[in-house]
């Protein structure tokens, strides 16, 4: 018989996480690197680990994560909502520990596009008088 397996997906920005909940001892794997590996900074991982947190299970599944896209901040937040979600999946009760936390949430912030004849989104060229 094979272990029940959770899935959910988490987007931030550029990135998506594809997140995997086992049941297990808390290892994580994120992209075939541990997270100490994978997520240099400390605040990384602390919002990664916030819906474990949250609803006081960690160590209680194995985390394997596949993410690409974006920078690490973004990825980082992308697996704290697939994390948050897979969590749903596992039980249903979690939802009150996770929405007054805020993991429930996908941030819709997206860089604005260059618009043409500018140099940036917004910015204008130098105004010269004369």
């Amino acid at each position: 018989m094979a272990t029940e397996q959770f899935h959910a997906i988490g987007r931030r920005k550029t990135s998506v996480a594809r997140v995997y909940l086992r049941p297990g001892n808390g290892t994580w794997e994120i992209n075939g690197r541990t997270i100490e590996d994978y997520l240099p900074r400390h605040v990384l991982r602390q919002s990664a680990l916030r819906p474990l947190v949250a609803t006081e299970t960690e160590g209680k599944y194995d985390v394997k994560v596949n993410v690409n896209g974006g920078g690490l901040r973004g990825q980082a937040d992308a697996i704290r909502l697939g994390v948050a979600r897979a969590l749903l999946e596992v039980d249903e009760t979690n939802r009150a520990r996770l929405r007054p936390e805020g993991l429930l949430t996908r941030d819709p912030r997206e860089v604005e596009r260059k618009k043409p004849g500018r140099p940036g989104a917004r910015k204008k060229f130098q105004f010269s008088k004369r």
